[in-house]
């Protein structure tokens, strides 16, 4: 096999007490796809920010193209060929889809801003992802998230890069979006690029790369070629143990019914929604992007403005605001953690104790001692990776601040969970365990909403799966009389 066009060897990374990496080698090649896989904490962000030039490695050596690679930054990564499109999204939402793309490389002629030049290149960026009709001058704040997502990839696509890294790329897109982007990837192969890809979705993983690396606890275990690897050993190499139960089954009934939504509509979405949920049941909702599922748990949870219809829970209507609903016993994880659903700056003890600091209060004073015993227990039981649990929430993972979030509503002990993709990126190994708690509430006899894009996971784990399309809810069956296919079909109809 010809040699590497990037070679990563003998990265290591500490920060304080934590050893984030260890001797950590890995080799993307020309015209291949990468897979970084991991679970949450296993030092893949922290792997792909040395390389972005966002860390300084504490040891260890880089080559890119055959030459030394050490970026000084990550304004010297790009203009060394490296480009990285990160899970969360990076953008200036007061500026354009023109001026987001070509932040910080952009084009003049004589001193002055090149504005044709720079329309061009976006255009061509735009086009290869399937969005020509795009328009540039657009302000981002303007885009949905899914669209975001795509200017932040076409950001990428205008540098004359040699390895992209993908970093969860697909966790906001819809599928007909997914499908353009790994089209675009097989692009990028065909024309040599080296990508690193990172995702927890085998699937997706199966379908565009060609190549796995694997880091458990900031350590290389296994590398090779995807073709000749399962499933079942890579799901054992990330966790360390075999994972025979990747959708775990806690047993639990249907009892009473606990909340009752009668032809509930928002400004915009939802429309018109009635359904009842009983206790110790799974609902799960699917649908496209923009469907109206997230804005029917913001109805419910007294966010978003409702026009007409009436919430009932356990027998009451409460007043239409989060703090009415939370006593009410509803419990909401956002599917945007960073711009609502945490306070980032905060610490993970605080983030998941705020909606419920009576045990912990008295005179207007916090028992910070109690405090922090209990929130021990739900660092341990949801296996929250951090240095303390004073240590602020920005700086953990991706899926470990979706650990925090679930942590909070479980900490309530709300009687209704309404979990807005709660897995979106999470690894395998978590995502067993997410399954398994909402599971566990169930069998309790909480209720629990679970809106997610995962066609699979919903009809793994839902008692009754309901489909929405364009603001309504077309149809609630039970689990067992859904396929796949007719999910889709409910999803796209009028």
């Amino acid at each position: 096999m010809t040699a590497p066009l990037l070679h990563m060897t003998g990265i290591s990374k500490r920060f304080g007490a934590t050893q984030a990496l260890s001797d950590v080698t890995i080799d993307v090649r020309a015209g291949r796809v990468t897979a970084l896989i991991g679970e949450n904490g296993a030092g893949k962000s922290t792997l792909m920010k040395v390389l972005s030039g966002a860390h300084r490695t504490d040891s260890g050596t880089m080559t890119l193209a055959g030459k030394p690679y050490a970026p000084q930054g990550p304004h010297d990564a790009r203009l060394a060929g490296v480009s990285m499109i990160y899970q969360e999204l990076n953008l200036a939402p007061e500026l354009s889809i023109e001026d987001n793309i070509m932040l910080g490389q952009e084009r003049k002629r004589r001193g002055l801003l090149d504005r044709p030049a720079q329309r061009r290149m976006v255009r061509e960026a735009l086009e290869l992802l399937g969005h020509a009709d795009l328009r540039p001058d657009i302000p981002v704040r303007n885009l949905s998230i899914a669209m975001q997502q795509l200017v932040e990839i076409a950001r990428a696509l205008v540098i004359d890069a040699k390895v992209i890294v993908f970093d969860e790329p697909t966790s906001s897109l819809t599928r007909h979006d997914v499908e353009h982007l790994f089209g675009v990837i097989r692009k990028l192969k065909a024309s040599g690029i080296g990508v690193v890809y990172i995702s927890h979705f085998l699937e997706e993983i199966r379908e565009v790369c060609d190549d796995y690396a694997v880091l458990r606890d900031g350590r290389s275990v296994g590398h090779g070629n995807l073709s000749g690897t399962t499933d079942d050993d890579i799901v054992s190499l990330m966790v360390g143990r075999s994972v025979e139960e990747l959708f775990p089954s806690v047993p639990h009934e249907p009892g009473e019914v606990i909340l009752s939504l009668d032809n509930l509509s928002g400004k915009v979405s939802p429309q018109e929604v009635s359904l009842q949920l009983r206790r110790g049941e799974i609902l799960g909702i699917a649908g496209l992007v923009g469907a109206g599922r997230t804005e029917l748990l913001r109805c419910l949870f007294g966010l978003d403005a409702v026009t007409s219809g009436k919430v009932t829970i356990g027998g009451v209507s409460p007043p239409h605001s989060p703090a009415a609903r939370i006593r009410a016993g509803l419990g909401l994880v956002s599917e945007d953690r960073k711009a609502e659903g945490l306070a980032q700056s905060r610490s993970i003890a605080d983030n998941a104790t705020y909606s419920q600091l009576q045990p912990y209060s008295r005179f207007g004073w916090l028992n910070l001692s109690r405090r922090r015993e209990a929130m021990q227990h739900w660092m341990t039981r949801l296996n929250i990776k951090a240095r303390s649990q004073d240590q602020a929430v920005q700086d953990l993972s991706g899926g470990n601040q979706q650990k925090v979030a679930i942590a909070r509503v479980l900490h309530q002990n709300a009687d209704v969970l309404l979990l807005d993709e709660p897995t979106r990126g999470i690894d395998v190994g978590t995502k067993a365990e997410i399954y398994r708690l909402m599971g566990e509430a169930a069998a309790a006899g909480k209720a629990v909403i679970f809106v997610s894009s995962y066609l699979t996971e919903l009809l793994a784990v839902c008692d009754r799966v309901g489909v929405m399309s364009r603001g309504r809810l077309r149809e609630i069956r039970n689990v067992a009389d859904w396929t796949e296919e007719d999910v889709m079909s409910q999803a796209v109809s009028g």
